[in-house]
């Protein structure tokens, strides 16, 4: 199975692509949970791959840390 196709590897793909522009943006994981319109542990979930995130929820984060969606699920070089 490819990698991009693998939903293990999609979600630990986006956990450290959030963890990475969270950082770079000055967020604590209560804030952007604040931000976003989560409950204030939602964010730890997420990096630490213990949920799985809907579309909406993605565009939510994007949206606060200004990016693009697409740039959560790009694998690291």
């Amino acid at each position: 199975m490819s990698t991009l196709l693998n939903p293990a590897r999609v979600r630990v793909t986006l956990a450290e692509n959030l963890r990475i522009r969270r950082i770079s943006k000055g967020l604590s994981q209560e804030r952007l949970a604040e931000l976003a319109g989560f409950h204030r542990t939602y964010v730890s979930q997420i990096e630490r791959c213990s949920t799985n995130v809907s579309l909406e929820n993605l565009q939510k984060v994007a949206d606060v840390l200004e990016i693009e969606v697409w740039e959560l699920l790009k694998p690291q070089q």
